[in-house]
């Protein structure tokens, strides 16, 4: 778990439209609307909200809602449609438009590149162009392009993407957006050095480049190793009077420290924290586990009292970032306090956050605090997740108590759907254990690891391989066990 740390700062890799979230409302009335909606349990995105399965009907609450004769305007679908993908209930969002394209509320351009959007998401790629090419020409605007180009970008469908690019290219329906996503695109499929060639055209088109270019630009020359050029990214936003934001500087910082800069990270790091009106959680967040990752306790500390300050009871995800940050630089006092804050506060005790405090202490040796932790944590009624299964696994197993970990590997297996292709047990875990079967010929349990493998369908030709290594050596024919596999038996105990 300590390796998500590092991992934990999600950076901007696909440019986020400002048209695919809202529409002709303005952004005032988008924001009034969005706050009466959210805090009325009569509204009607209250009602949409909770309409439970993907298979609710959506036009019957609209239609109802018209029936009981209540304010109907654009701006309330349009805020229901935001806030229902803001809480990923991408279903019901596109059912809205679907009753609006069966009733007198007549879709714009916004609506069409927000569809396009929500059927990417929904139904697949496939549908969302299915539904680009009925559009009528008129329809087919630079927003209904631009939110396809952003599918196609954000699936790594770079034929695809730079097909449809070029035919912006020649509607002349390019901005800065769209020059943005296609930078994400070649950053993330590896041909970073393309990116260049985008620039320079944005700058003969006399398109100008936005924060998210620049921030997008410092990642394409980290790539291609070469600091200079990022720092000049730094130098041409001031030259351009581009003002640097928190995400900025959280993004150098990233940078330098994966380039072995310390010293010029933690200077970025400094001018991230010393921001005046700093009130992003996120913006905290990267700072606590920036600090970690360049062993800075105090600016851990000190960010985490300031992420306090504007949030006095922080989240979960916030505990579960400061813990790990805490975990990663060895403060066992500070984990310690921390997880008791938590944990004395706490409505609902999270596994997630039980996990960091576990590992930390069986990562010690530290078997019987973490035994309690679990306990404590079941007795509270959070029942272990498949990561806590897997911390006691491979702590038993490392050290050869096969018993104990056969018994989290099992209950690990018991949480499987087998409908779902799940992570647990990693194959790392898989080779740790057939490693000590070949090793100690243990027959036995080599037989009930192979049940358990099996009812989870992951007895995969080389464990079984492996275990018939483990049979034969004990004393068994290799026919016999060929017939016990076939027949079903090799599983019993």
């Amino acid at each position: 778990m300590a390796n998500k740390a590092s991992r934990l700062l999600v950076f901007r890799t696909m440019a986020t439209p400002r048209w695919l979230s809202t529409s002709t409302a303005t952004e005032t009335e988008m924001a009034t609307s969005t706050m009466s909606t959210k805090s009325n349990k009569n509204s009607l995105y209250h009602r949409l909200l909770t309409l439970g399965g993907k298979d609710a009907t959506v036009a019957d609450t609209l239609d109802e809602w018209e029936k009981e004769g209540k304010p109907f305007k654009r701006v309330q679908i349009i805020g229901s449609v935001k806030l229902l993908r803001k809480a990923k209930k991408y279903q019901h969002a596109i059912q809205i438009y679907d009753w609006m394209e069966n009733s007198e509320n007549k879709m714009n351009d916004a609506d069409r590149a927000i569809r396009i959007d929500l059927l990417s998401k929904t139904e697949g790629v496939d549908s969302a162009e299915k539904y680009f090419n009925s559009l009528e020409g008129s329809a087919k605007t630079k927003k209904t392009y631009g939110a396809l180009l952003n599918c196609y970008c954000k699936e790594k469908m770079l034929d695809k993407a730079i097909e449809i690019f070029e035919k912006m290219r020649e509607l002349n329906f390019l901005s800065a957006l769209n020059y943005n996503n296609m930078m994400s695109l070649y950053l993330s499929v590896g041909q970073p050095e393309k990116v260049r060639l985008l620039l320079k055209e944005m700058e003969e088109n006399n398109i100008v480049a936005d924060l998210y270019t620049y921030n997008q630009l410092m990642n394409i020359y980290a790539a291609l190793n070469d600091i200079d050029a990022v720092e000049g990214v730094l130098e041409k936003m001031k030259t351009n009077k581009v003002k640097c934001d928190w995400f900025t500087y959280g993004n150098l910082a990233t940078i330098y420290v994966n380039a072995g800069l310390i010293d010029k990270a933690n200077a970025a790091l400094q001018k991230l924290e010393n921001m005046k009106n700093l009130h992003d959680w996120e913006s905290f967040h990267t700072l606590i586990t920036l600090y970690a990752r360049v062993s800075n306790l105090s600016g851990v500390n000190r960010a985490w009292e300031s992420l306090k300050s504007i949030s006095p009871k922080p989240s979960t995800v916030s505990y579960v970032i400061m813990l790990l940050a805490l975990s990663k630089l060895g403060d066992v006092g500070g984990l310690e306090k921390c997880f008791k804050e938590w944990e004395s506060g706490c409505s609902t005790y999270d596994a997630r956050v039980v996990n960091v405090i576990l590992e930390s202490h069986l990562n010690q040796n530290m078997i019987e605090e973490a035994e309690s932790i679990y306990e404590s944590m079941v007795k509270r009624g959070a029942g272990p997740n498949l990561r806590t299964l897997d911390l006691f696994t491979n702590f038993y197993l490392k050290r050869h108590q096969m018993d104990l970990a056969l018994k989290y590997l099992e209950m690990g297996a018991s949480k499987m759907k087998p409908e779902k292709k799940m992570w647990f047990p990693t194959d790392e875990t898989v080779s740790i254990f057939l490693k000590y079967f070949e090793e100690e010929r243990d027959v036995d349990r080599a037989e009930k690891f192979c049940s358990i493998m099996k009812k989870i369908g992951r007895l995969d030709p080389k464990v079984s391989d492996s275990l018939l290594g483990t049979q034969i050596a004990a004393g068994q024919s290799e026919p016999q066990m060929h017939q016990q596999m076939k027949d079903g038996t090799l599983d019993e105990p």
